[in-house]
């Protein structure tokens, strides 16, 4: 569908080439990424609609939706047309909707697989423009009945504490734990550093009758799991 030029008001616009009207008429599902963003921004400026101002939004993220919810509201407020109002708005739809994917933790979901303990802890890591270590605390059954953050690092690295780890899933009374890091860089692979930290917490765990299952690296491109390569 081709739109009206950016400086014609969307109200002047058809109104089924309206975001808000295309939604109500059609449903959700039939918006593009830019007129659902254009209805969370409500407005356009005097130069540009609603709709010109999320396309050119997307754009600078490349068309990348995690992109733009990683960005900061400093960074959303260097837009033209962009104050702090609407990088408000923009924050707090992205966090909706990073919410909305947990809301199955309370239903304590199984762990029987990586891609299951991916599932219940990724929403947590994958935006972050900083490393971040938690665990997941798993039940008798391998039921997910908490997780916690254990520390938040700069770009490359985050300190563990194995102390803090086991004093959380002792209190947490998990029977088992799985690891979890992120590479905000997009590399999944481990470091040396994220070998020996497990290799030293498997160890310990052993001594406390809590088994350390796995260890998860997650990035944008996927994940690695420690047990999945035989390294547990």
């Amino acid at each position: 569908m081709k739109y009206p030029e950016d400086t014609l008001s969307i109200k002047s616009w058809a109104e089924e080439d309206r975001p808000r009207e295309k939604l109500l008429k059609l449903g959700r599902k039939n918006l593009t990424n830019a007129e659902l963003l254009a209805i969370i921004l409500g407005s356009g400026t005097k130069d540009e609609s609603a709709l010109g101002l999320a396309q050119r939004l997307l754009g600078a993220s490349g068309n990348n939706l995690n992109d733009l919810g990683r960005m900061r509201l400093e960074e959303l407020k260097t837009f033209r047309g962009i104050g702090m109002a609407r990088a408000v708005s923009i924050i707090a739809a992205f966090e909706l909707g990073r919410r909305r994917r947990l809301t199955d933790i309370r239903e304590r979901p199984q762990v029987k697989c990586s891609a299951d303990a991916y599932n219940a802890i990724a929403s947590l890591l994958l935006d972050l423009p900083q490393e971040e270590f938690w665990i997941l605390l798993l039940n008798r059954a391998n039921r997910v009945v908490g997780r916690e953050r254990i520390s938040s690092g700069g770009l490359s690295a985050t300190i563990v504490d194995a102390r803090v780890i086991f004093q959380k899933a002792i209190s947490g009374l998990a029977c088992s734990i799985i690891l979890c890091h992120n590479h905000p860089s997009g590399n999944t692979q481990p470091s040396q550093a994220d070998i020996d930290i497990t290799r030293k917490l498997k160890k310990g765990g052993e001594a406390l009758d809590i088994t350390v299952l796995d260890h998860l690296i997650i990035a944008e491109t996927g994940y690695y799991s420690f047990a999945d390569e035989g390294l547990m």
